[in-house]
């Protein structure tokens, strides 16, 4: 049996848009304290709340976004006026959509040469999207039920890992 449907309740939102020290499927390792620099700089309302990636598409508002033991948590709200945020959270609702993804750039990152994996020690993060398949298989919304701290055990099953063009965060390579 899957996992029960998440909500949207309210148009609310939240999980883990990138988990620490975990293999992405681009092969990316994000490090804590990423994020740090740019979330004190930008703060929660430069970063914006967006569906698959694209920005035509802003769907809502993030509240909350912070890095805790776990990763880079967030908490938002769909924008109930916006017809695409009432679509996702009916996809949320059903149980079809529950991906998070970050849009970002390398401020400072180093590739192993043997493994080829790129450990990010800085982020400039840009926007946080609710998409299909995230490239961290693990970034997901939550169950509405849970309250943060708990977050960490409420992972959802991964998808498969099939990914389209569409569905990749836009990271600029440094």
């Amino acid at each position: 049996m899957g996992a029960p449907p998440l909500s949207a309740e309210g148009g609310r939102i939240e999980g883990y848009a990138c988990l620490f020290e975990e293999i992405d499927l681009g092969r990316d390792i994000i490090e804590r304290g990423a994020f740090a620099e740019c979330l004190a700089a930008r703060g929660v309302g430069g970063v914006r709340l967006l569906y698959q990636h694209d920005p035509a598409e802003p769907i809502g508002v993030w509240s909350d976004i912070r890095e805790d033991s776990r990763g880079l948590y967030v908490r938002g709200r769909l924008a109930r006026d916006v017809q695409r945020a009432r679509e996702v959270e009916s996809l949320i609702r059903d149980g079809a959509l529950d991906g998070l993804s970050i849009g970002f750039k390398a401020v400072r990152a180093r590739t192993d040469p043997r493994s080829r994996v790129r450990r990010l020690s800085r982020i400039d993060l840009w926007e946080v999207s609710v998409v299909t398949f995230p490239m961290q298989p693990g970034a997901r919304l939550a169950l509405p039920s849970l309250s943060h701290p708990s977050l960490s055990s409420s992972s959802r099953a991964a998808p498969p890992a099939q990914r389209s063009a569409h569905d990749r965060p836009v990271p600029v390579r440094a």
